[in-house]
């Protein structure tokens, strides 16, 4: 396929290819998957099974279509940025790539509060003890998370992907705990929550509704391991292998958890925050069993530290890939000499995302800050996948390359696909904007979420334009 040369990426520098087969299904698993949206659809009630259901079959399915036909055609270093960029010019590639890499600064104190507040069972007392309210307690603790994977992936992939393994075979471990636990206390006592049709079909209030996008945004995922895929060992065929490896593990933590979360704990009770490790505690203290309850804690803290270091190392390489093309300053694209990691992309990344933790936690309490970050995540997230989908439906349109992965139904299903994923999204997106239900700030809570989001793309609109000037200026 020959497209334009100055819609094309620039050459990346030699990259250390160091992630193999086993490695990006571990990856998958890590980044694919998230016990806080456990927790989250726990608390919503019995209906959260089908929403995950429906989530699954309206975003999961469609987007993995679409990543393993443009990741099979297309495996540049970059991901979706490059794909939006093919189709549509540099300034939709850039857009892409910038909403997609700023969606995590949220995402990643939204995640460490979520481990800071499970890390309180190790001691016992869990979201009763005094620190369980306090920010200075919860702040520190993301501060010192980002810190570790920062440095564990300036070192190199090849020392990150161990905290990204450790956290999938963590990430089962307490799945499987809280399934059998789960299995013990249905046996023995029966659910805590009542399992029915009335109970199982989903409501359309406020809460309900945020909650959707909510799930649609906990099913992404099948498209982070293409932005390394530089560093990935036959990246077109490893991808697509890697996913359809991982897409049933994937399901099953999400489903299963969410089910022995419910058993175990009535909806009313449940905590987003809390949900998964109140499950646990609880099932120990019914069926007399001791220590489960810290080795659980541990679990759940080292999956999400390693979910951390997955994303990061991840989306590192948008702006490493975006400062190779001069987008952003050229020294976004530069290689630490020794580790040969885009070093200028992790630590500005790192910095930007700890000054989340503060502007999230102004004005509000612990869960207010966790739910504000939520639903700023949630919309930036999806704003990229606009263009990933309608990237998918026009490169499609051309003729069949020798290594592209044979999917059932051709292109016919890939537009199918892409329409169905686009009109999830934007449906999400807009449901996101509703204000997270327990703020006793609506107005200021919409305002953080609608603003941030806002002042996030608009900067990224400006420092396009103004690298591109640059950038042109120096080349005259």
């Amino acid at each position: 396929m020959n497209e334009p040369a100055n819609i094309l990426t620039s050459a990346v520098p030699a990259l250390r290819r160091t992630l193999g087969l086993r490695d990006v299904i571990l990856f998958f698993v890590t980044a694919g998957t998230n016990l806080q949206w456990v927790a989250t659809a726990a608390a919503a009630g019995p209906s959260s099974l089908l929403v995950w259901v429906i989530g699954a079959l309206a975003m999961f399915m469609p987007l993995s279509v679409c990543v393993v036909f443009l990741s099979s055609r297309f495996p540049e270093q970059g991901g979706m940025y490059a794909w939006s960029k093919r189709a549509f010019g540099p300034f939709a590639g850039f857009m892409t790539g910038w909403t997609y890499w700023t969606s995590n600064l949220p995402y990643f104190p939204g995640l460490l509060y979520f481990a800071a507040g499970n890390a309180l069972f190790l001691t016992g007392g869990g979201s009763t003890q005094a620190l369980a309210g306090s920010p200075t307690y919860f702040i520190t603790f993301a501060l010192l998370g980002l810190l570790l994977a920062t440095w564990l992936n300036i070192i190199g992939l090849d020392v990150a992907k161990w905290l990204s393994n450790i956290g999938a075979f963590a990430r089962w471990g307490a799945t499987l705990v809280l399934i059998g636990l789960g299995l013990m206390i249905w046996w023995r006592f029966g659910s805590a929550s009542p399992i029915n049709a009335d109970s199982l079909t989903p409501g359309f209030g406020v809460a309900q509704l945020v909650f959707w996008s909510t799930i649609a945004f906990a099913w992404t995922g099948p498209e982070s391991a293409a932005f390394m895929s530089g560093e990935i060992h036959n990246p077109e065929r490893t991808v697509p292998r890697a996913l359809a490896t991982a897409a049933p593990m994937i399901a099953l933590i999400y489903i299963l958890g969410t089910l022995s979360v419910l058993v175990a704990v009535p909806p009313a009770e449940t905590s987003a925050l809390y949900g998964v490790m109140q499950a646990i505690e609880r099932s120990e203290t019914r069926l007399g069993l001791t220590g489960v309850v810290p080795i659980a804690a541990i679990l759940v803290t080292v999956t999400c530290l390693g979910s951390v270091g997955a994303w990061l190392g991840s989306v590192a390489r948008i702006p490493f890939v975006a400062g190779i093309d001069r987008f952003l300053p050229a020294s976004f694209g530069r290689l630490h000499p020794k580790w040969r990691t885009p070093i200028v992309a992790l630590a500005t990344q790192s910095t930007i995302a700890a000054l989340f933790v503060f502007l999230g936690q102004a004005g509000t309490t612990v869960k207010g800050a966790y739910d504000v970050l939520v639903s700023m995540m949630v919309i930036a997230v999806l704003l990229p996948f606009v263009p990933l989908f309608g990237a998918a439906i026009k490169l499609s349109a051309a003729p069949a390359q020798p290594g592209d992965i044979h999917i059932p139904g051709g292109r016919v299903t890939i537009v199918l696909m892409g329409l169905i994923g686009l009109a999830t999204t934007l449906s999400s997106i807009v449901l996101a904007t509703l204000p997270p239900p327990g703020d006793s700030n609506h107005a200021f809570a919409v305002l953080k979420i609608l603003g941030g989001t806002g002042v996030m793309v608009g900067a990224g609109v400006a420092v396009y334009f103004v690298c591109r000037r640059r950038a042109r200026n120096s080349s005259t």
